[in-house]
């Protein structure tokens, strides 16, 4: 466990700072992103920085999500208690954000609402996992082997990512939108409890629990947790986050959870490009915690281990990582991301992340940054770096599922605790908002 920084307590100007010149930057943004649109600019997406579009539904369905979120967030705080067990704590969170993902994924258009961006016929089902399926036609193998050669010819999320995930579709003979949400639903709930336990090690027992909670409740891990293989990923990235954050605790760089941890980043990235920014928080982390030393140690290992997987893999199927990454790219740059200007999104796709995390967790977690928290600067660094160098822009609320437990972490370490059930209310009340005056197509 790493203790809080004393300096969260005092309440001291400092560390307010950043969240205050953070929210400047943000409402210019916004501000110029709704001033663009006016004038005719393109941005690419309708409600720049955000990829929503404005259209306010409210329905029956909307009253069972607005009910268990009320009552969610007045008794969660309870499981703060000492006598609640942690696994016990863990199995509850782990229920409470399950019943409220499932219940925001159907507040909009009922139950079909959970698996109909999966559905062909949806708009977006097109670009989704499933169509790319048939491509397994001649095998595994012969589909990995081909994988840099056909991927231009799959639906954009299937080619813009490693086939991980078409792996799994493909071996557990799931070829439908319910299979699919269930999957995804399923596996990315598991995030919760796995939050709690990075938490544990970063934090003490109480703000471990509080950052849990503030996880359970996040827009944007609420919304997008029923909706998006994002979703599944954030689990996938947990689990290589986990071992390589304990491998540096208390200065000292063990070799199994560095060596776990490696391997796991290196799975993690054969479903999410994203993933490999888990190695950038931990190395950074471990220099914050240990040095620089560690840290290029971490580094390297996960070098190592990525290198040796992909090598592997390579001899094993014929798989071209290096040309998986070249069709990846040329997708990109023939689709929407090519219009979005660079330098709108250098500073709306930090935005948008901010804003979907929900506003008690953004500011809490730029305030830890401001105290110099070690894990809410090394998110922070991660966050700018990813925008500076263009790998995301837009739709960032969506792809950085796997960064939202970091910042709940970073936000419990300077959230006072009696603020926490004020917090919840906020971030429920925000998460229902989006849900029925936007449209987020996930």
């Amino acid at each position: 466990m790493e203790a809080t920084p004393a300096r969260l307590e005092r309440g001291s100007f400092g560390p307010t700072r950043v969240p205050l010149s953070a929210s400047a930057v943000v409402a210019l943004t916004i501000a110029y992103g709704f001033a663009a649109r006016a004038h005719g600019d393109e941005l690419g997406a309708s409600l720049a920085p955000f990829l929503w579009d404005w259209r306010p539904t409210v329905g029956l369905s909307a009253l069972a999500a607005a009910g268990l979120l009320a009552v969610g967030a007045w008794t969660a705080p309870r499981l703060r208690a000492g006598r609640v067990r942690p696994a016990a704590f863990a199995g509850a969170t782990l229920a409470l954000g399950l019943a409220l993902r499932l219940a925001l994924g159907s507040a909009r258009g009922g139950i079909d609402g959970l698996w109909s961006v999966f559905q062909l016929g949806h708009h977006e089902a097109a670009s989704e996992y499933l169509p790319a399926l048939p491509a397994f036609e001649f095998g595994t193998r012969f589909f990995l082997d081909t994988f840099a050669e056909i991927g231009t010819s799959l639906p954009v999320h299937a080619v813009g990512h490693p086939p991980g995930l078409l792996l799994v579709l493909h071996w557990l003979g799931i070829d439908g939108a319910r299979g699919m949400a269930a999957l995804t639903i399923g596996v990315g709930a598991f995030a919760i409890p796995l939050t709690y336990f990075l938490a544990r090690e970063l934090l003490d027992e109480h703000r471990a629990r509080a950052a849990t909670l503030m996880y359970v409740f996040a827009p944007s891990a609420v919304l997008y947790g029923a909706t998006s293989a994002d979703a599944l990923y954030a689990t996938v990235a947990l689990l290589a986050a986990i071992p390589l954050t304990l491998a540096s605790r208390a200065g000292v760089l063990r070799g199994r959870p560095l060596a776990l941890g490696a391997t796991a980043l290196a799975v993690a990235s054969f479903f999410s490009y994203a993933n490999l920014a888990i190695g950038a928080w931990c190395a950074l982390l471990a220099e914050r915690r240990a040095g620089l030393r560690p840290a290029a140690l971490v580094a390297v290992a996960c070098g190592l281990a990525l290198a040796a997987f992909y090598a592997l893999l390579h001899v094993a199927t014929g798989y071209d990582p290096i040309g998986a990454l070249q069709a990846t790219e040329s997708v990109y740059r023939e689709g929407i991301a090519s219009r979005r200007p660079y330098g709108f999104w250098v500073f709306g796709s930090p935005v948008a992340f901010l804003g979907a995390l929900g506003l008690p967790i953004a500011w809490f977690a730029l305030r830890s940054a401001g105290a110099r928290y070690a894990p809410a600067v090394a998110l922070i660094a991660v966050v700018v770096i990813a925008a500076v160098l263009g790998f995301s822009k837009a739709e960032t609320e969506r792809i950085y599922q796997f960064l939202v437990p970091l910042a709940c972490i970073a936000a419990a370490a300077s959230l006072p605790p009696r603020w926490l059930p004020a917090a919840l209310a906020v971030l429920a009340a925000q998460t229902l908002a989006i849900e029925l005056l936007v449209y987020t197509v996930w």
